[in-house]
């Protein structure tokens, strides 16, 4: 089955909010098992392996020449995945995806100040509308010590800064290579850490200078269905980011906050009340207007 290239960036990120959203899933139930800065070694050491396997089968092929892009945006993407795991083992799994989620206003923002991308009000309000809607159906708490706040924000602000760099390494780079970026990086960091934990006999921590702690039983089914999802979305989001404009597709990850609620509830979170279920017909309304926006412009191009 085809797909119309006008929607390609818009169907890509609905497959790359489910991927991260049953991430989120494996997440809930290993956190307390484990602490930020091994949830980031394991979810990458996974999508490493299985990314080798796939440049055996088949080699990328790449223009190169921006490797300095590559480097900002694995920096960005661990940056922004530790400050995401960390919120979610310190505060309610709503607030730190609200946070996180935040991105797509950073997008919008830093797309016009550094690009001077502008999509149109109908599609700014469109963007608004979906991020009206997350924070209807995950009511962020804002009694919480500041350094959790200032996380969360460093987690939305890095995020779109790496799905902006995403766009404009598209041209360049094979999407596994740019995918490797980031998990390459999300291997590495926690790695060295963990050496100079060892190395210089520093006191643990959950986020930066972890234990070794390797999955036993069960956990190891959780540890593979959370690096496998994350690779799933981490693909498909490079694909989307890569087949439009970051301000345009970002508005779409707010389908994640959808598929999160239907996770969380299989897992044994309740149903949403009126106010959730409000904030998802907001989402849903955003990608719509998305949608037909998109459908107008092209039509009057041709």
């Amino acid at each position: 089955m085809s797909i119309d290239s006008r929607y390609k960036g818009i169907f890509y990120m609905l497959l790359a909010a489910l991927g991260f959203s049953v991430m989120g899933g494996a997440a809930k139930i290993l956190k307390g098992s484990f602490g930020a800065g091994q949830l980031v070694f394991w979810r990458n050491s996974i999508g490493l392996i299985v990314l080798i396997a796939a440049f055996i089968i088949k080699p990328p092929v790449n223009k190169g020449g921006k490797f300095h892009l590559l480097l900002f945006r694995g920096m960005m993407g661990t940056t922004a995945l530790y400050t995401l795991l960390y919120c979610i083992l310190h505060i309610p799994l709503g607030t730190a995806m609200t946070y996180n989620l935040t991105s797509a206003l950073f997008i919008a923002v830093f797309s016009f100040l550094l690009f001077r991308e502008y999509h149109g009000r109908i599609v700014l309000l469109a963007v608004l509308l979906g991020f009206l809607g997350m924070l209807l159906i995950y009511k962020p708490a804002m009694h919480f010590p500041w350094y959790y706040h200032v996380a969360g924000l460093v987690s939305g602000i890095t995020s779109a800064l790496a799905y902006i760099t995403v766009n404009r390494l598209a041209g360049y780079y094979d999407s596994r290579i740019i995918v490797l970026a980031f998990i390459g990086t999300g291997v590495l960091v926690p790695s060295v850490l963990m050496f100079v934990r060892y190395a210089g006999n520093l006191p643990a921590d959950d986020v930066f200078f972890i234990n070794w702690r390797t999955p036993v039983g069960i956990e190891w089914l959780y540890v593979l269905w959370l690096g496998l999802a994350a690779l799933f979305g981490q693909y498909f989001v490079t694909k989307a980011y890569g087949a439009d404009k970051a301000g345009v597709v970002s508005a779409i990850g707010y389908a994640n906050i959808i598929f999160s609620v239907f996770i969380g509830m299989a897992l044994g979170d309740a149903f949403p009340n009126w106010m959730s279920s409000l904030g998802i017909l907001c989402i849903i309304g955003s990608g719509v207007i998305i949608s037909l926006v998109k459908k107008k412009t092209a039509a009057v191009e041709k």
